[in-house]
């Protein structure tokens, strides 16, 4: 009893004899495969002593521990999240994560309806904030060259 351990191959991916760095280096692969190198590459770029601790911290536990856990397809991930940044109206996460989403294989039509049913349960005026946002990626995708990580596509 008191002992928190949970000894289940459902804890993620990386398991109980795992080093700090293995579970990093496995969310770091994670995360590059969700949000793209470019995306990865420009938080990083701006890592410094003081978001230092912060970055390996979400690499680790959110991507590392939650990512990696067989228990969801990344795309059902990808409507959870889609779901709490629009319950939360945190707009610049929500557009990184329709980006996410396409790549995770989520499609136009399935992220509209993930909008739509949070209209219902969030709320339309957060509803309507997060069309304008996805509509505003999925325009800056299609007509800037824009792959769905945020990157210029190679011409």
């Amino acid at each position: 009893m008191g002992e928190n351990w949970a000894d289940d191959a459902r804890a993620g991916a990386v398991q109980p004899d795992a080093t700090q760095r293995d579970v990093y280096d496995g969310g770091m692969t994670v995360r590059r495969e969700v949000l793209g190198d470019a995306h990865v590459d420009r938080a990083n770029s701006t890592t410094d002593d003081f978001t230092a601790e912060f970055q390996n911290m979400i690499t680790r536990i959110a991507w590392g521990g939650i990512w990696t856990r067989p228990g969801l397809t990344r795309q059902m991930r990808s409507v959870a999240v889609l779901t709490a940044m629009i319950a939360h109206g945190h707009w610049d996460e929500f557009a990184m994560h329709v980006r996410a989403a396409l790549r995770n294989g989520l499609t136009r039509d399935e992220i509209k309806e993930v909008i739509l049913q949070s209209a219902i349960y969030c709320g339309v005026p957060s509803a309507n904030t997060a069309f304008k946002v996805a509509q505003k990626t999925l325009s800056e995708i299609d007509g800037n060259g824009i792959d769905a990580a945020g990157s210029k596509e190679q011409q």
